[in-house]
């Protein structure tokens, strides 16, 4: 009986069809629009995997975007709700809010590999003032070119991923645009407008992002935090009887999606077969029987 090798998870972009630089796809999703990144698994190793290893286990569900500072950065991965469709009020004693669990600090690699700068567009981890390597689960977009700041600060703040595709509102220039466009009682609210500056979590939510954009003289209820649901493009392959195999994956929609193999390593890439993403799982069959073959997905934008 004939034995052979499959991969079994390989989730790859390029930006182009001519780069050969890829990285993991993560797909970000509110009900603003949708951020597609693309991380930098070989230049901050470290980083991504940190942050791979808490998507894959559930850490960021039910997570929300909860400080919004526009013209500077949008900040979400540290709390989480058990009431996400709740009308309850968003308040003390806080008994449906949570902090992400994370698998303790990662070392600072911005100075690790080519050095990415916080500049608009780009992804990178949040820590603690005084510690480089104090990052745990935290994230955040810059909304602007804050490499002046940001680069020099704290040992720098890692960029790990940048934006590939923003399918926000186009009149506001994406989801991002949108961040830089509210302001307090539009779309922002303070919570120590309702519980003061002795509430430790009213202080923390200071610059609290919502997802509607006129004056409530009452705090905002769970359903109204502007959640965020994370995903990673997943392949994977399974092995039929007959010596085939099945490629699935969740599709990029609107994109063409790629799906190539290799037999050997360093990875001579070849073209089994292109299709249009749906948004939705898609599956692909390779009737090659038999053979040992390493698989990826990438999406050229």
């Amino acid at each position: 009986m004939k034995s052979w090798r499959v991969a079994c998870y390989v989730s790859l972009i390029l930006l182009s069809l001519h780069s050969s630089r890829a990285g993991t796809l993560a797909q970000f999703r509110t009900v603003l629009g949708n951020l597609d990144v693309e991380l930098y698994d070989q230049e901050k190793p470290v980083t991504v995997q940190n942050f791979k290893r808490l998507v894959q286990s559930g850490a960021y569900q039910n997570t929300f975007f909860h400080r919004a500072v526009p013209g500077f950065v949008v900040q979400g991965g540290g709390y989480f709700t058990t009431r996400r469709f709740s009308t309850n009020d968003f308040a003390p004693p806080w008994s449906y809010l949570g902090r992400v669990p994370n698998f303790g600090a990662i070392t600072n690699e911005f100075n690790v590999g080519p050095r990415h700068s916080n500049t608009n567009g780009t992804i990178a981890m949040a820590k603690l003032g005084g510690d480089p390597n104090s990052a745990t689960c935290e994230w955040f977009f810059n909304l602007a070119n804050n490499s002046t700041n940001l680069d020099n600060q704290n040992g720098g703040f890692t960029v790990f991923g940048h934006v590939v595709r923003d399918t926000g509102p186009t009149n506001y220039g994406g989801v991002l645009g949108l961040f830089n466009a509210i302001a307090y009682g539009q779309g922002l609210v303070n919570m120590q407008w309702w519980f003061g500056a002795n509430d430790n979590y009213a202080t923390i939510f200071n610059n609290l992002p919502v997802t509607y954009f006129i004056y409530y003289a009452q705090p905002p209820w769970y359903s109204d935090l502007l959640y965020v649901d994370i995903s990673l493009l997943n392949v994977q392959i399974a092995a039929r009887t007959n010596g085939t195999r099945e490629i699935s994956w969740n599709s990029v929609t609107s994109k063409v999606n790629y799906v190539e193999f290799t037999t050997n390593f360093p990875p001579v890439w070849n073209m089994l077969l292109s299709t249009n993403g749906t948004g939705g799982t898609v599956t692909a069959t390779d009737a090659s029987p038999g053979s040992h073959r390493f698989y990826r997905v990438r999406i050229a934008y």
